[in-house]
């Protein structure tokens, strides 16, 4: 009773201080100068974090098992992994440029778990007996680990390519610019304005560039350890699988759809270590990727179907 009331208060926690920091992150947008309102966003991710883990650990002693066993359970965790790979960059005293897209993650994941699922999904309840193996901690926390870090990779990725075509529609309308001057104006205006012109757009490109750069560093990082954990596991996966069910592979949707996730991030981890195919064709690969995310790890859930349907929303 005692650890039922507690994993219900630290619910409540987390829910609150997720709320108050999503309130922060849209003043910031807003107004950006004011730098104890970053601060205080930041110090909200961080105590969601401890709120979390918390969260985790009450659950996993009251109900007996490593709260990994449905949806609530895993998006919960899946939220726990997002603020890891925000604090991550904060042990050493980094540049945190995650921050923009683990933040977000973080709250909308949490507060999807909290408020967007119905109550009866919160209680724990018997393990089903494929689940009852130590296997279930090592192969859903690297699974969910793997994907927190992919989506997030990912997302750096499509900002990445956000940027890029912002970019390339600002040269062209620039150009045209340009060109329509030069046909109203004449020479010395023309060649005047488009020296003020180059070189604020050379400034400009210069800081887009260095953006662009740290976008695609950070997105081929953070999508190499997540394709490092997806394939540890997979093959505890498949080890387990043929503990419970006697062969390692039967190609149940979720593992179907787990091996396209799988071979779509070795495809970008070629693409990106390939000189020619770097940059904006390695993320479009990364892009198709945080899509196949989603149906690997939400989109079988709402079916319901195959030997993992224990994870539906039923």
């Amino acid at each position: 009773m005692i650890f039922a009331t507690l994993e219900h208060i630290l619910t409540h926690i987390s829910f609150s201080i997720i709320s108050i920091v999503i309130m922060i992150h849209l003043m910031t947008l807003l107004v950006r100068e004011i730098v104890r309102l970053r601060d205080s966003s930041e110090k909200g991710i961080i105590a969601t974090f401890f709120s979390i883990t918390g969260l985790l650990v009450t659950h996993w002693i009251y109900s007996g098992h490593f709260p990994l066993s449905n949806l609530y359970e895993s998006l919960v965790f899946l939220s726990w992994s997002f603020s890891i790979i925000y604090l991550i960059p904060k042990i050493g005293n980094q540049k945190n440029d995650l921050s923009a897209i683990t933040a977000p993650s973080t709250i909308f994941t949490q507060g999807f778990a909290t408020s967007g699922l119905s109550i009866e999904t919160h209680q724990s309840e018997i393990l089903v007996p494929a689940l009852q193996s130590q296997w279930l901690m090592m192969h859903v926390s690297m699974m969910l680990l793997s994907y927190a870090a992919l989506l997030c990779g990912s997302l750096l990725s499509i900002a990445l390519l956000v940027i890029t075509f912002r970019k390339n529609i600002d040269i062209v309308c620039k150009n045209n610019n340009l060109l329509m001057k030069s046909f109203f104006f004449d020479e010395i205006e023309c060649v005047n304005e488009k020296f003020k012109s180059t070189s604020f757009l050379s400034f400009r490109n210069y800081y887009k560039y260095q953006l662009t750069q740290r976008l695609d560093y950070w997105s081929y990082r953070v999508i190499s350890l997540g394709f490092i954990f997806l394939t540890i596991g997979i093959l505890s996966g498949a080890v387990w699988a043929n503990e419970a069910w006697g062969s390692y592979w039967s190609w149940d949707p979720k593992e179907t759809w787990a091996f396209i996730t799988w071979t779509i991030f070795a495809i970008y981890s070629h693409t990106r270590t390939n000189q020619s195919l770097q940059g904006t064709n390695s993320a479009l690969v990364a892009t198709i990727g945080f899509l196949i995310i989603w149906i690997c790890y939400f989109g079988i859930n709402l079916l319901g179907i195959g030997l993992h349907s224990y994870g539906s929303f039923t």
